[in-house]
């Protein structure tokens, strides 16, 4: 009866003792004992040891009722003997006492059993009550996991064979539960990953630990249009005595909250890329750089190639003609698939846009579209493009959007994408439009600027005298260079003939750029042409230019010299408002800068304004220049001026040369400032 039991058990119990009833004793503990005709024990358990506290020493031999009746239930004990003596099988729920005295609750089973002498006896087998309680609560539990989780269980055996599948799983997989048992993963869903599933189950098998969280997709039966995600977690089942029986699997679908986090990391590269278009486009204000800055911007995180071109008459409005009307000219193109034809993608390539085409009613509409095979033809109609057609053609997808700003059409975008990649998107088309949005601001921006400082550098080089004046007496040379193409400034000189022979030197500059310094520097040129006329002091001529700019308003400023040379007295007479010091070379090669009062700026109000008297004679050389031309970022004025002497000592140059030298030493690099030079040399 019973299972065998350990020998170190079996080697201390008495005759008559039994074992436990196998795997019941992990699962339910089942007390056995037998009682003789007498109702003597007669054979004790180690199980029932473990649930009354009675050795089998302690009991076999020894009447029953004495031992395990609870005081009050000896009638009904003895009613109970009698009758299964009589050959009747009972169940019922009774108090058994144990060892220390307490009652124990026992669900128990008396089946009729002959003694070694034929008289009729009886073999009791017990459970605890709460034992049984528990179990059935477990097992209600366990059932209720499996009917009723929505997440997919299983067991399985050690040879990965399904064993179980609740409804959830049979659910995901499009398979039911029955045609589960007995197959392979691979056997049952070959869509998903399985092999590499069943190696993460043996490795569970194998080492013993669990495992969380790995990743199963693919399409099964119950939604093959649709490749899904579950997060897997595999356990061991082990015995008590740690013996591997199989394992659990337990799966969630996180298909939907997968795509979420895809959406939401896509927003965020979404918002990361147009941060980052905010700092790489539009750096700076020319045409050509902004629009090259928009290709890189878009290729390769947006598009396989991008293409920007604008209308000839959105760049050059004020100059546009019929020539120009509807032709638009490619600034920038990026096409690094090997396969393009470059050739025919170059930027300043001009083409035009027929009336009514594709191409005109979107940038005239200024709405962006998608473009597949059919528009190609319409797109390029010019019999000679066959290999950009045929390429076109073999793109994966397109998109044509407009470049709009402020209302008005400049060009368009296209942008492409390779039949290896995943054509453009909703989210993809949305983004693209938005970056055309800004990019097409930038470069009207580029545009009003660019055509702001042409007319500023038009209206500079109209007031700036750069064909100087025949003078007795001087040999004169000049040059004007503004800080970049991008940018202009109020610097300028001028050369004046007076009487007498006399010759009036100016030279000045007006704080800030563009149209508005323009401006201002082409009335105080205007006012210094027509009071050196009235043979005013140097010094009257800065007073009544203070009181000009004054008058100006906005705080504006400049700073002048003014001087008259006299060949008469072979000198001039310099005067200074806020301006750095001339330069003078002797004719021995020794350049000095004067140090007289400087005077303040025009526009202040200070009026304080002294003249020097300055020597030139032949062979000397009266140099007047601008700031730009001795200060740059890094360098003093001090620095600047020793540059200067230096660059000056170069005897027996001409005038022409020795300011070009003059130049090229002071300015190696493209200079931070407008720049101005007037160099007067005694004949």
């Amino acid at each position: 009866m019973g299972a065998p039991h350990r020998a170190d058990r079996a080697a201390e119990q008495p005759s008559g003792a039994v074992g436990y009833a196998g795997v019941l004793r992990e699962l339910l503990p089942i007390a056995l004992w037998r009682e003789d005709g007498h109702g003597r024990i007669v054979e004790w358990s180690l199980a029932a040891q473990d649930l009354l506290g009675f050795r089998p020493q302690d009991v076999l031999g020894r009447p029953a009722s004495a031992l395990l009746v609870p005081e009050g239930n000896h009638e009904l004990a003895d009613q109970l003997t009698h009758r299964v003596q009589g050959g009747e099988t009972l169940v019922g729920t009774l108090s058994v006492r144990h060892r220390d005295g307490h009652p124990v609750t026992m669900e128990t089973w008396i089946v009729p059993a002959a003694d070694a002498q034929g008289r009729p006896g009886a073999l009791l087998i017990a459970v605890e009550t709460s034992q049984v309680l528990r179990m059935r609560d477990s097992l209600a539990a366990l059932e209720s996991l499996f009917s009723q989780s929505p997440i997919g269980l299983a067991t399985l055996g050690a040879d990965l064979r399904f064993l179980r599948v609740n409804d959830a799983l049979a659910r995901m997989n499009g398979v039911s539960a029955a045609e589960h048992l007995g197959r392979r993963l691979t056997e049952v869903v070959p869509g998903v990953n399985a092999v590499a599933l069943e190696k993460t189950m043996q490795e569970v098998l194998d080492g013993g630990r669990a495992v969380v969280d790995v990743r199963r997709t693919g399409r099964t039966p119950a939604d093959p249009g649709r490749e899904r995600t579950w997060s897997c977690s595999y356990a061991p089942l082990v015995d008590g005595s740690g013996r591997t029986l199989g394992l659990i699997a337990s799966l969630i679908d996180i298909t939907e909250s997968q795509q979420a986090e895809h959406d939401v990391e896509r927003a965020r590269r979404r918002f990361a890329l147009l941060a980052e278009a905010g700092t790489r486009v539009g750096t700076t204000l020319d045409l050509r750089q902004t629009s090259e800055e928009i290709v890189r911007m878009l290729v390769p995180q947006l598009a396989d190639s991008a293409d920007v071109q604008l209308l000839e008459d959105a760049m050059s409005p004020d100059e546009s003609t019929a020539a120009t009307r509807g032709v638009i000219r490619r600034m920038a193109a990026l096409f690094p698939d090997p396969a393009a034809p470059t050739a025919r993608l170059l930027p300043g390539m001009t083409s035009r846009l027929e009336r009514g085409s594709l191409y005109e009613r979107v940038i005239a509409a200024g709405r962006p579209t998608n473009l597949y095979r059919s528009d190609v033809s319409a797109l390029i109609p010019d019999p000679r493009a066959d290999e950009l057609r045929a390429y076109l053609m073999s793109l994966g997808s397109a998109r044509l959007v407009p470049l709009v700003a402020r209302g008005k059409a400049l060009g368009a975008v296209v942008v492409t994408r390779l039949r290896s990649r995943e054509p453009f998107d909703e989210q993809d088309c949305v983004l693209i439009d938005e970056l055309a949005a800004r990019a097409a601001l930038n470069i009207d921006n580029a545009l009003m600027y660019t055509r702001q400082r042409a007319a500023a550098l038009t209206l500079q080089r109209n007031l700036t005298n750069s064909a100087l004046p025949a003078v007795p007496g001087l040999e004169l040379t000049g040059r004007y260079l503004p800080a970049s193409e991008h940018d202009v400034g109020g610097d300028w000189f001028d050369v004046i003939a007076l009487p007498e022979e006399r010759t009036g030197l100016v030279i000045g500059d007006v704080m800030g750029h563009g149209i508005h310094a323009a401006a201002i520097m082409g009335q105080l040129r205007a006012a210094v042409r027509t009071l050196a006329r009235l043979g005013i002091d140097p010094a009257d001529m800065l007073r009544s230019l203070d009181a000009l700019v004054a008058d100006m308003g906005d705080d504006q400023l400049a700073t002048c010299v003014y001087a008259v040379h006299d060949p008469a007295s072979g000198g001039c007479l310099v005067a200074r408002a806020g301006h750095p010091p001339p330069a003078v070379l002797s004719p021995g090669g020794s350049v000095t800068f004067l140090d007289g009062s400087p005077g303040t700026p025009l526009g202040t109000g200070g009026r304080q304004f002294g003249t020097e008297e300055v020597p030139l004679s032949p062979g000397g050389l009266l140099v007047l220049y601008t700031d730009g031309l001795i200060e740059t970022r890094g360098r003093d004025l001090d620095q600047g001026l020793d540059r200067l002497a230096r660059a000056l000592r170069r005897p027996g140059r001409s005038l022409t040369a020795l300011c070009d030298d003059v130049l090229a030493q002071m300015l190696p690099y493209p200079g931070q400032d407008d720049v101005a030079v007037l160099m007067a040399r005694p004949q």
